[in-house]
């Protein structure tokens, strides 16, 4: 596995920095609007508008030859003939204005294909949910995005079969999301109001602040080449995901909350 120790440390001392100044008051301005979180999700983007590009490069040459084609066989086009090549062309750019478009990826893909693929797929379905976040959520979602990177990078060469792989699957593609969606389930009306303590918003901001932790840790391990000592806690989150400490949506409909994966709970293994 190639050595990017030194990318991971600088991607997550970078990402530290910024969540530190927002927990601190820092700005608090919100990323504008289709912003990317991380840079594999701007891969993919910059990768779709250089398609989109290209196709109407080709659009309004295949336009252009046949106009000119038909103007040489017919002695010109005329008037009427231009007027149509310019209707044609603001129809190209209208067309492929509404197209090509990157979508949102479903919840089941997040965790498929290779590593790259995992870690863009995430950042993009944290992009598309972010804007319906309380403040301090979406400040974790973007170092979240930023840590991510850092993963991915730690995660090349890395095959399939090895367990540290699958646990690093459920974590990006399962865990994570997971918490998000629980939370969109509650009406918006009750997200502010205290239930057994806390409330939605605050049970978010402490759920993803400890997944953004073991993300962090998971990225140092790897940069160690510690995968023996990488397990991801995965039976103590399955408890609390689907256990009854998971907050109600306090409407009547159980096991529709944000679940609190207290990772501190459980004595970790000793570093190496």
């Amino acid at each position: 596995m190639p050595d990017t120790t030194r990318d991971s440390e600088r991607i997550l001392r970078e990402a530290k920095t910024s969540l530190a100044v927002q927990r601190e008051g820092g700005t608090h301005r919100p990323a504008p609007r289709g912003a990317s979180i991380g840079k594999a999700s701007a891969e993919v983007k910059t990768k779709a508008l250089l398609k989109k590009a290209r196709n109407i490069v080709l659009a309004l040459l295949a336009l252009y030859v046949g106009a000119g084609i038909t103007g040489a066989i017919i002695g010109g086009i005329g008037f009427w003939g231009v007027m149509t090549v310019v209707a044609l062309t603001a129809f190209v750019f209208a067309m492929f204005a509404v197209t090509g478009k990157v979508k949102t990826p479903k919840r089941e893909e997040l965790k498929q294909g290779n590593p790259h693929q995992m870690v863009a797929r995430t950042e993009l379905w944290l992009e598309a949910q972010r804007p319906a976040l309380p403040p301090p959520a979406q400040a974790l979602v973007d170092q979240l995005g930023v840590q991510l990177d850092a993963l991915g990078l730690q995660l090349k060469g890395l095959g399939d079969k090895e367990p540290a792989m699958a646990e690093v699957r459920e974590l990006v593609g399962e865990y994570i999301p997971e918490t998000i969606d629980n939370y969109r389930k509650i009406p918006q009306h009750l997200r502010g109001e205290e239930y057994a303590g806390k409330t939605a918003d605050q049970r978010l901001t402490d759920s993803l602040t400890k997944l953004s932790g073991e993300v962090d840790r998971v990225t140092r391990r790897l940069a160690e080449g510690a995968l023996d000592d990488l397990a991801i806690k995965s039976r103590y989150l399955e408890y609390r995901y689907g256990g009854a400490e998971a907050l109600e949506d306090m409407s009547g409909m159980p096991d529709t909350g944000v679940p609190l994966p207290d990772f501190s709970a459980i004595p970790a293994k000793q570093e190496r």
